[in-house]
């Protein structure tokens, strides 16, 4: 199941999802019924989970759209089987666990009782079960161990029953790479089919690939004289004449206003100085002579032999490479290409 949820992790959403049913993928996962909707008027057939919470006044349209939602707890599967039943349908559900992670779900302990009475719901299919790694990216294993033990004595006492539904799982993209014992019947890799590595401590194999490259274009070129303020603020001011470049790029796409960002342009970095504007950033290029107005600049990627990886600006920015890349601005133009042509 590929996990495309928020704007699939920056990459685009629709063109992601239509990838991977052409590559022949189980199924998608999305956070909100929104992008579910979406992914569904864009065409896609395969089988789509909710992972996150729907609104009941919404089960309706999931369940005419084929959309499996997430339940956790009474309240909410009372209020969709009713919701389901009055409109006339019978909704897929898939119930979360809480294992450990400290979010949504259910503990599992003793809740055979709720599985059985979501059995006897009306207008509800129960489609399968699942938890969540609150560690699986950690050296540490131990974590992940007592997440599974808690959840495989729920799915024992389950079979035991005879009411096992026909889809479990648990694994993320760490847990996928990491904890083959935890795949069950599929597995859910988000940041990993995108290239990017789980965190620090659980890398991706060496042949993946990272499908994002963020580019610009040098839009303009002007030389300062010396102590000429750059940007809202001068706090940066030329220290002798210095050519300075823009490129149409700011916190309004998602690069940050944070100091000390680089740039790629003809294979070299060079220093963003001055605020970050909402629409545009300034480089310094002084060591570039070559850089001409229609130049492309490199934000995130690989330029001959330079390269800048989301890694990198996620520790600069002081956060995690999810974040970065999630928070891309739709207004960004983005070009796709297949293996083939890259």
């Amino acid at each position: 199941m590929a996990v495309v949820k928020a704007n699939g992790y920056g990459h685009g959403m629709i063109e992601v999802a239509l990838a991977a049913q052409q590559a022949g993928i189980f199924g998608l996962g999305a956070a909100r019924i929104e992008e579910a909707l979406a992914i569904r008027r864009a065409g896609v057939t395969s089988h789509i989970l909710v992972l996150g919470y729907t609104r009941p006044a919404r089960v309706a349209e999931a369940a005419a759209n084929n959309i499996a939602l997430t339940v956790y707890d009474r309240e909410i599967a009372q209020a969709y089987a009713e919701a389901a039943q009055e409109a006339g349908f019978q909704v897929n559900v898939h119930v979360k666990f809480d294992t450990g992670m400290g979010r949504l779900g259910l503990f599992p302990e003793n809740n055979l009782d709720f599985i059985k009475w979501m059995h006897d719901l009306p207008a509800i299919a129960l489609e399968g079960i699942f938890t969540h790694f609150a560690r699986a990216d950690e050296e540490d294993h131990s974590s992940v161990e007592a997440q599974m033990e808690r959840f495989d004595k729920l799915v024992k006492n389950i079979e035991a029953s005879g009411m096992r539904p026909p889809f479990i799982h648990t694994s993320n993209s760490a847990a996928t790479i990491y904890h083959p014992s935890a795949h069950y019947d599929f597995v859910r890799p988000g940041n990993a089919i995108y290239g990017l590595n789980p965190s620090p401590e659980a890398p991706l194999p060496a042949d993946f690939r990272r499908a994002l490259t963020w580019k610009a274009r040098l839009i303009s070129i002007k030389d300062y004289p010396p102590d000429h303020g750059i940007s809202y603020g001068h706090r940066y001011r030329t220290k002798k004449v210095e050519r300075i470049g823009v490129i149409p790029v700011g916190y309004g796409d998602g690069y940050r206003r944070v100091k000390g960002g680089q740039v790629l342009i003809h294979g070299k970095r060079v220093p963003i100085v001055g605020s970050v504007c909402m629409d545009h950033c300034m480089i310094q290029l002084d060591s570039v002579p070559e850089a001409a107005i229609g130049d492309e600049v490199v934000l995130i990627g690989q330029q001959t032999d330079g390269s800048i990886s989301v890694d990198e600006l996620a520790e600069k920015w002081g956060t995690i490479n999810y974040e970065v890349v999630c928070g891309l601005a739709d207004r960004l133009p983005r070009v796709f290409n297949t293996i083939e042509e890259i």
